[in-house]
């Protein structure tokens, strides 16, 4: 497992399927994106070769710091903070939720035991 980001204000970019105003409807930011407030910088556009939307994020001031348990959780790492939430909001604006690995099938929306 890798250290810490050495360059921990660096931009971090995943690419959503969709047209900007269908990730961004109304130009509001996903709801991962809203919780971190002002202590991000977020910007939106065209992917490269008309592939969807590139959504980038850094630590304003190349610094983020973050709330009790996610400081812990971490650590020094703020840019894989910011990763974890742009990953986040990409599953919610591809499948409307964010997909996770321990979670029971009966816990998922839709499914009847």
């Amino acid at each position: 497992m890798a250290g810490p980001d050495p360059r921990p204000g660096r931009w971090q970019v995943v690419t959503v399927a969709g047209r900007p105003e269908e990730v961004l409807p109304g130009g509001r930011w996903p709801e991962p994106l809203r919780r971190l407030g002002g202590a991000v910088e977020v910007e939106a556009g065209p992917a490269p070769g008309g592939r969807g939307t590139e959504l980038a994020a850094r630590p304003l001031d190349g610094e983020l710091r973050l709330p009790g348990l996610a400081a812990h959780l971490i650590g020094d790492d703020p840019g894989r903070f910011v990763r974890q939430v742009l990953r986040e909001a990409k599953q919610l604006a591809e499948t409307g939720e964010v997909l996770r690995a321990d979670r029971s099938r009966l816990d998922r929306t839709g499914v009847v035991g």
